[in-house]
């Protein structure tokens, strides 16, 4: 029991905790990145423009009573613009704050603990139209996709990692969010875990509420192999590691 009980520390708010400690933030120590670097060189994909007049077609009130999760998707494809809404809708900027001629935060569709949105979105691609088979990661800042890379039965990993959940290779694409801890830790050190997870809450709850907008369904999954699922998207699993992920289909 004395296990149970100290995991249990980081859902407490022990934010007089850090009196004890200083941040980074108060060191001077300079902010993490907002975006993770990635090489120039590779294929990006460049994504529409969104009219959001375009999905006003349901009320908010309509998607929230209908939201529910779906694990039974049909063979039919998204759009690309579709895609882009639920990008948008899960981690799209709306603004961003620079200091002496760098970016330092940025505020998105999404509320983050101190701004400090320390996740990066992937996606295991299947059924996309204009898009191979694939990985990609969204960039937000440039509202492009980065192809990473293929992956020979791909279907058949992502079940895997995901302890036998057929459903998540029977969809469209499978939105898998890594977390970078220190961009949090940076402002809120032994405090940013609490957040972290607060954060990917809203972020698949606007995953949710968007598929509902465009007739399509997801399933939130918490219940994966953290070092499979982190080694297919080519992740340290320390620095940087998989924390949530929901497949998204088209539904009857």
């Amino acid at each position: 029991m004395k296990d149970i009980f100290k995991r249990r520390e980081i859902l407490k708010a022990n934010f007089l905790e850090l009196e004890k400690v200083a941040t980074d933030q108060q060191k001077n120590i300079p902010p993490p990145a907002l975006e993770k670097p990635f090489d120039v060189s590779m294929k990006q994909i460049d994504l529409p423009e969104l009219d959001l007049n375009n999905f006003s077609k349901k009320s908010l009130t309509i998607a929230i009573h209908d939201r529910k999760s779906h694990r039974k998707f049909t063979d039919t494809s998204l759009t690309l613009l579709e895609l882009t809404y639920l990008l948008w809708a899960t981690q799209g900027v709306k603004k961003v704050f620079n200091k002496n001629g760098k970016a330092i935060a940025s505020f998105r569709t999404v509320p983050s603990a101190g701004a400090r949105h320390s996740f990066e979105t992937y996606l295991i691609v299947f059924n996309v139209e204009t898009l191979e088979p694939g990985i990609y990661r969204y960039l937000p800042f440039e509202n492009k996709l980065l192809f990473l890379y293929e992956e020979e039965n791909l279907q058949e990993k992502i079940v895997e990692a995901t302890l036998g959940q057929k459903f998540t290779g029977e969809s469209s694409v499978v939105f898998v969010w890594s977390t970078i801890p220190y961009r949090a830790e940076w402002r809120y050190n032994i405090s940013a875990q609490k957040g972290i997870l607060l954060d990917a809450g809203h972020v698949c709850q606007n995953l949710y509420l968007a598929c509902e907008v465009i007739k399509s369904g997801t399933c939130a999954i918490a219940a994966y192999h953290q070092q499979k699922i982190d080694e297919l998207i080519k992740l340290d699993g320390k620095d940087e590691l998989v924390i949530y992920l929901s497949p998204v289909g088209k539904i009857k």
